[in-house]
């Protein structure tokens, strides 16, 4: 029976065509990562011999992309990280006025879902804001940026405001529980702005009128 003459590139290929047969199970992606890292060690180590400089070429080369994969993965993960805890836009499909985010605000906190009873007071500030003519409804408009276009109209509340639009923020997709206090730093500013404290003007004594008849002596 004569031999087949098969170099190790044929080989390699032949076994890889066999393996994608549907009959096969599928490689997972941890797997199929494996195996192409595999296939690139393999060719790195095949093509060695013809680079120029041989061992320190493929060496140099191979730092070069352990460096370029980790920067990758580094900026990979703060993008993600800015995705879930950056700016978060304040209303989904649901169209409620302020009155109703508030009612369900107060629901959501009398049954302890904090989370949802700040998402809903800081809408309910939102949507009061466009319902009072201080704000124009935008779709799309975020926590970062009502604080920014409220405070710059209420300057002395822009502190108070920041602090909603973060807090709103880190309970939406941060890793930070939400807390009664929060709630209640929202629901005070909520308050505070339907019903604004009015400061008296000091109160000037007007002296009791006097009978202009003097008594006859």
């Amino acid at each position: 029976m004569p031999t087949i003459d098969i170099d190790r590139d044929a080989a390699r290929r032949a076994a890889q065509h066999e393996l994608a047969k549907p009959i096969y199970p599928k490689a997972s992606v941890r797997q199929r990562f494996h195996d192409l890292v595999d296939d690139l060690i393999f060719r790195l180590l095949e093509k060695a011999s013809s680079v120029p400089g041989g061992w320190l070429t493929i060496t140099a080369l191979l730092i070069v992309l352990v460096a370029g994969v980790v920067v990758a993965i580094r900026f990979a993960r703060q993008g993600m990280r800015t995705y879930r805890v950056g700016d978060q836009q304040l209303f989904g499909s649901s169209q409620l006025s302020a009155a109703q985010h508030r009612a369900a605000a107060e629901n959501c906190a009398a049954e302890g879902n904090w989370a949802a009873a700040i998402r809903h007071r800081l809408r309910a500030i939102a949507r009061g804001f466009e319902e009072s003519g201080l704000l124009d409804p935008m779709p799309g408009r975020t926590a970062n940026e009502l604080a920014a276009e409220a405070g710059g109209r209420l300057p002395h509340l822009a502190a108070e405001l920041s602090k909603a639009a973060t807090a709103f923020n880190d309970v939406t997709y941060g890793d930070q529980a939400a807390t009664p206090t929060a709630y209640q730093m929202i629901a005070d500013l909520d308050d505070h702005l339907r019903f604004p404290t009015v400061v008296a003007g000091p109160v000037v004594s007007r002296p009791e009128p006097s009978d202009a008849r003097a008594p006859i002596r």
